[in-house]
């Protein structure tokens, strides 16, 4: 009786793994597939997104401390970075912008989607996305 027990919570607990990793793998899969939406956007518009083209990253921060680190890696990778306070926002008093001219790939952007979410992370803040052309306007 001990040994059905004992199986049936191994395998209670297996399914309880198996189903945060599913989850897991498809909040991924949003993120991705928001960025490819993004680029298939900017192609139905009739932009060419195999030329560069200005896109605009956006980061919400904790504080101005946290957007002068993130400021300065950004700007290392030739972006053009700006800094706006929020006011009504507590927990993310403030909104960093960095634009550079790029060419509008899928895998490109998801990669730096997943970059820009981790590097935020990392300095306590949120990504909160990028636009180009006219998906601008939101």
């Amino acid at each position: 009786m001990n040994w059905i027990l004992i199986a049936l919570v191994a395998a209670g607990i297996a399914a309880v793994v198996r189903i945060y990793f599913s989850l897991q793998r498809l909040r991924g899969d949003r993120a991705d597939d928001w960025d490819a939406k993004m680029v298939e956007r900017v192609r139905a518009q009739g932009i060419d997104p195999f030329k560069p083209l200005e896109v605009d990253f956006f980061f919400a921060l904790p504080n101005a401390s946290a957007c002068d680190a993130l400021g300065a890696l950004l700007q290392a990778e030739e972006f053009a970075v700006d800094v706006k306070p929020v006011a009504d926002s507590s927990l993310h008093p403030f909104s960093l912008h960095a634009s550079k001219p790029l060419r509008l790939a899928v895998p490109d952007m998801q990669e730096k989607s997943r970059r820009f979410k981790e590097l935020a992370t990392a300095h306590g803040g949120r990504y909160d996305g990028w636009a180009a052309g006219a998906t601008r306007a939101r």
